[in-house]
Protein backbone atom coordinates (compact mmCIF):
# COMPACT_ATOMS: atom_id res chain seq x y z
CA UNK A 1 0.00 0.00 0.00
CA UNK A 2 2.54 2.14 0.96
CA UNK A 3 5.01 1.41 -2.19
CA UNK A 4 1.50 2.61 -4.06
CA UNK A 5 0.59 5.33 -2.65
CA UNK A 6 4.35 6.88 -3.05
CA UNK A 7 3.77 6.00 -6.69
CA UNK A 8 0.95 7.85 -6.89
CA UNK A 9 2.23 10.82 -4.82
CA UNK A 10 5.15 10.77 -7.64
CA UNK A 11 2.46 10.61 -10.39
CA UNK A 12 0.54 13.19 -8.95
CA UNK A 13 3.63 15.49 -8.97
CA UNK A 14 4.78 14.87 -12.03
CA UNK A 15 1.57 15.28 -13.49
CA UNK A 16 1.31 18.62 -11.88
CA UNK A 17 4.72 20.12 -12.98
CA UNK A 18 3.84 18.94 -16.50
CA UNK A 19 0.57 20.87 -16.43
CA UNK A 20 2.15 24.06 -14.90
CA UNK A 21 5.06 23.20 -17.62
CA UNK A 22 2.49 22.66 -20.61
CA UNK A 23 0.98 26.20 -19.91
CA UNK A 24 3.84 27.85 -20.92
CA UNK A 25 4.42 25.93 -24.20
CA UNK A 26 3.04 26.52 -27.80
CA UNK A 27 0.97 23.99 -28.64
CA UNK A 28 2.96 21.88 -31.29
CA UNK A 29 5.36 21.24 -27.85
CA UNK A 30 2.84 20.84 -25.78
CA UNK A 31 1.92 17.80 -28.48
CA UNK A 32 5.30 16.69 -29.20
CA UNK A 33 6.38 16.11 -24.93
CA UNK A 34 2.72 14.91 -24.63
CA UNK A 35 3.45 11.89 -27.11
CA UNK A 36 6.73 11.44 -25.60
CA UNK A 37 5.25 10.68 -22.31
CA UNK A 38 2.47 8.29 -22.93
CA UNK A 39 2.83 5.19 -21.43
CA UNK A 40 3.93 1.96 -23.35
CA UNK A 41 1.25 -0.63 -22.60
CA UNK A 42 3.62 -3.83 -24.18
CA UNK A 43 6.72 -5.46 -22.97
CA UNK A 44 9.82 -4.17 -24.32
CA UNK A 45 10.52 -5.03 -27.93
CA UNK A 46 13.07 -6.69 -29.51
CA UNK A 47 14.38 -3.32 -31.28
CA UNK A 48 14.05 -1.56 -27.53
CA UNK A 49 16.08 -4.11 -25.85
CA UNK A 50 18.88 -4.36 -28.64
CA UNK A 51 19.03 -0.21 -28.01
CA UNK A 52 19.64 -0.98 -24.53
CA UNK A 53 22.41 -3.92 -25.19
CA UNK A 54 24.12 -1.90 -27.92
CA UNK A 55 24.76 1.32 -25.66
CA UNK A 56 25.77 -1.47 -22.54
CA UNK A 57 28.55 -3.24 -24.80
CA UNK A 58 29.63 0.24 -26.12
CA UNK A 59 29.83 1.53 -22.88
CA UNK A 60 32.18 -0.90 -21.77
CA UNK A 61 34.05 -0.57 -24.57
CA UNK A 62 33.80 -4.36 -25.77
CA UNK A 63 33.70 -4.19 -29.60
CA UNK A 64 33.26 -8.00 -30.33
CA UNK A 65 30.12 -7.92 -28.35
CA UNK A 66 29.22 -4.10 -29.32
CA UNK A 67 29.12 -6.04 -32.96
CA UNK A 68 27.20 -9.26 -31.87
CA UNK A 69 24.72 -6.38 -30.20
CA UNK A 70 24.97 -3.89 -33.36
CA UNK A 71 23.83 -7.25 -35.89
CA UNK A 72 21.24 -8.70 -33.42
CA UNK A 73 19.84 -4.80 -34.17
CA UNK A 74 20.05 -4.43 -37.32
CA UNK A 75 18.41 -7.81 -37.90
CA UNK A 76 15.54 -7.10 -35.44
CA UNK A 77 14.64 -4.11 -37.15
CA UNK A 78 16.54 -1.21 -36.17
CA UNK A 79 17.68 1.38 -38.65
CA UNK A 80 21.35 2.96 -39.16
CA UNK A 81 19.94 5.69 -37.84
CA UNK A 82 18.60 4.32 -34.69
CA UNK A 83 22.04 3.03 -34.22
CA UNK A 84 24.65 5.85 -35.17
CA UNK A 85 22.24 8.38 -32.79
CA UNK A 86 22.84 5.84 -29.65
CA UNK A 87 25.88 5.66 -30.09
CA UNK A 88 26.31 9.60 -30.56
CA UNK A 89 24.63 10.26 -27.19
CA UNK A 90 26.78 7.75 -25.64
CA UNK A 91 29.49 10.12 -25.43
CA UNK A 92 27.42 12.72 -23.04
CA UNK A 93 27.58 9.24 -20.59
CA UNK A 94 31.20 7.31 -21.92
CA UNK A 95 32.89 9.98 -22.63
CA UNK A 96 34.06 11.07 -26.77
CA UNK A 97 36.22 8.11 -27.01
CA UNK A 98 33.74 4.96 -26.43
CA UNK A 99 31.62 6.74 -28.34
CA UNK A 100 33.92 7.55 -31.70
CA UNK A 101 35.27 3.87 -31.28
CA UNK A 102 31.54 2.58 -31.04
CA UNK A 103 30.80 4.32 -34.33
CA UNK A 104 34.00 3.67 -36.07
CA UNK A 105 31.98 0.14 -35.05
CA UNK A 106 29.20 0.59 -36.57
CA UNK A 107 30.52 2.04 -39.85
CA UNK A 108 32.30 -1.20 -40.30
CA UNK A 109 29.40 -3.75 -39.45
CA UNK A 110 26.76 -1.39 -41.91
CA UNK A 111 29.52 -2.00 -44.73
CA UNK A 112 30.41 -5.49 -44.13
CA UNK A 113 26.36 -6.37 -44.18
CA UNK A 114 25.58 -4.06 -47.45
CA UNK A 115 28.82 -6.27 -48.77
CA UNK A 116 26.42 -9.70 -47.72
CA UNK A 117 23.36 -7.89 -49.65
CA UNK A 118 21.91 -6.94 -46.76
CA UNK A 119 19.83 -4.12 -47.03
CA UNK A 120 19.54 -1.84 -43.93
CA UNK A 121 17.07 0.63 -43.29
CA UNK A 122 18.66 4.33 -43.08
CA UNK A 123 16.67 5.64 -40.96
CA UNK A 124 15.38 9.25 -39.91
CA UNK A 125 17.68 12.17 -39.40
CA UNK A 126 16.46 14.79 -37.12
CA UNK A 127 13.66 17.31 -37.95
CA UNK A 128 14.10 21.30 -37.07
CA UNK A 129 16.06 21.93 -34.23
CA UNK A 130 15.71 24.95 -31.78
CA UNK A 131 18.30 27.74 -32.82
CA UNK A 132 21.34 28.53 -30.50
CA UNK A 133 19.76 30.87 -28.88
CA UNK A 134 16.60 28.98 -27.83
CA UNK A 135 18.59 25.96 -27.24
CA UNK A 136 19.01 26.80 -23.09
CA UNK A 137 14.85 27.47 -22.58
CA UNK A 138 13.99 24.02 -24.98
CA UNK A 139 16.68 21.91 -23.22
CA UNK A 140 15.16 23.18 -19.54
CA UNK A 141 11.60 22.46 -20.70
CA UNK A 142 12.96 19.10 -21.70
CA UNK A 143 14.63 18.08 -18.85
CA UNK A 144 11.72 19.42 -16.35
CA UNK A 145 9.02 16.94 -18.78
CA UNK A 146 11.28 14.19 -18.10
CA UNK A 147 12.12 14.59 -14.33
CA UNK A 148 8.69 15.51 -13.63
CA UNK A 149 9.78 18.25 -12.09
CA UNK A 150 12.37 21.54 -12.76
CA UNK A 151 15.84 20.18 -11.47
CA UNK A 152 17.76 22.21 -9.21
CA UNK A 153 20.16 21.85 -6.12
CA UNK A 154 23.16 22.70 -3.79
CA UNK A 155 25.99 20.78 -6.73
CA UNK A 156 24.11 22.84 -9.80
CA UNK A 157 24.71 26.07 -7.38
CA UNK A 158 28.02 25.06 -6.30
CA UNK A 159 29.08 24.38 -10.27
CA UNK A 160 26.61 25.93 -12.12
CA UNK A 161 28.31 25.45 -15.57
CA UNK A 162 27.33 21.68 -15.53
CA UNK A 163 23.81 23.08 -14.88
CA UNK A 164 23.98 24.88 -18.11
CA UNK A 165 25.65 22.38 -20.01
CA UNK A 166 23.43 19.64 -18.92
CA UNK A 167 20.37 21.92 -19.91
CA UNK A 168 21.66 23.50 -22.80
CA UNK A 169 23.38 20.53 -24.37
CA UNK A 170 21.96 16.98 -22.81
CA UNK A 171 18.51 17.74 -23.40
CA UNK A 172 18.29 20.53 -25.48
CA UNK A 173 20.80 19.72 -28.31
CA UNK A 174 20.50 16.06 -28.06
CA UNK A 175 17.32 15.07 -26.89
CA UNK A 176 15.68 17.82 -28.58
CA UNK A 177 17.15 15.64 -31.39
CA UNK A 178 13.24 14.02 -32.51
CA UNK A 179 15.06 11.28 -34.57
CA UNK A 180 14.93 8.81 -31.62
CA UNK A 181 11.96 9.06 -29.03
CA UNK A 182 12.52 9.41 -25.37
CA UNK A 183 11.93 6.24 -24.63
CA UNK A 184 14.47 4.72 -26.88
CA UNK A 185 17.26 7.53 -25.76
CA UNK A 186 16.64 6.43 -21.79
CA UNK A 187 16.45 2.76 -22.27
CA UNK A 188 19.77 3.74 -24.33
CA UNK A 189 20.55 5.31 -20.94
CA UNK A 190 19.99 2.67 -18.64
CA UNK A 191 21.77 0.39 -20.63
CA UNK A 192 25.03 2.43 -20.78
CA UNK A 193 24.64 3.55 -16.96
CA UNK A 194 24.35 -0.35 -15.39
CA UNK A 195 27.56 -1.18 -17.69
CA UNK A 196 29.65 1.66 -16.12
CA UNK A 197 30.69 0.86 -12.50
CA UNK A 198 30.24 3.63 -9.64
CA UNK A 199 27.47 5.72 -11.22
CA UNK A 200 24.72 3.85 -8.85
CA UNK A 201 22.92 7.22 -8.39
CA UNK A 202 22.99 8.32 -12.19
CA UNK A 203 21.39 4.49 -13.25
CA UNK A 204 19.00 5.60 -10.45
CA UNK A 205 18.03 8.63 -11.38
CA UNK A 206 17.42 7.47 -15.11
CA UNK A 207 15.58 4.86 -13.75
CA UNK A 208 13.16 7.13 -12.46
CA UNK A 209 13.17 9.11 -15.52
CA UNK A 210 12.07 6.12 -18.30
CA UNK A 211 9.50 5.74 -15.39
CA UNK A 212 8.56 9.03 -15.62
CA UNK A 213 8.48 8.96 -19.83
CA UNK A 214 5.87 5.59 -19.95
CA UNK A 215 8.03 2.92 -18.85
CA UNK A 216 7.05 0.51 -15.63
CA UNK A 217 9.65 -0.96 -13.90
CA UNK A 218 8.27 -4.68 -15.36
CA UNK A 219 9.09 -3.62 -18.56
CA UNK A 220 12.68 -2.02 -17.04
CA UNK A 221 13.04 -5.30 -15.15
CA UNK A 222 12.94 -7.18 -18.43
CA UNK A 223 16.15 -6.37 -19.36
CA UNK A 224 18.03 -8.22 -16.68
CA UNK A 225 17.38 -11.70 -17.80
CA UNK A 226 18.11 -10.52 -21.48
CA UNK A 227 21.84 -8.61 -20.31
CA UNK A 228 22.07 -12.09 -18.49
CA UNK A 229 21.55 -14.14 -21.86
CA UNK A 230 23.62 -11.91 -23.54
CA UNK A 231 26.84 -12.31 -21.45
CA UNK A 232 26.53 -9.13 -19.88
CA UNK A 233 26.18 -10.39 -16.14
CA UNK A 234 27.47 -7.04 -14.56
CA UNK A 235 24.76 -4.34 -16.35
CA UNK A 236 22.58 -7.10 -15.25
CA UNK A 237 23.33 -7.41 -11.71
CA UNK A 238 23.70 -3.53 -11.79
CA UNK A 239 20.35 -2.94 -13.41
CA UNK A 240 18.54 -5.30 -10.51
CA UNK A 241 20.05 -4.02 -7.26
CA UNK A 242 19.13 -0.13 -8.57
CA UNK A 243 15.47 -1.08 -9.87
CA UNK A 244 15.56 -3.15 -6.20
CA UNK A 245 15.96 0.19 -4.84
CA UNK A 246 13.55 1.95 -6.79
CA UNK A 247 10.60 0.04 -4.01
CA UNK A 248 12.60 0.78 -0.84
Amino acid sequence: MIKGMNTALVFCAALASSVSLAEEMPDPEKRRIEAMLQKQTHPLTEQQKSLALIAATAAAGNMPALNTALERGLDAGLSVSDCREVLVQLYAYAGFPRSLNALGELMKRVDARQKQGKQDASGQEPGAMPTPEQMLEAGTRNQTALVGKPVQGPLFEFAPAIDQYLKDHLFGDIFARDNLNWKSRELATVGALANISGVESQLKSHLNISMNVGLSSDQLAELVPFFNAQGEQGAAQRLELALASLNK
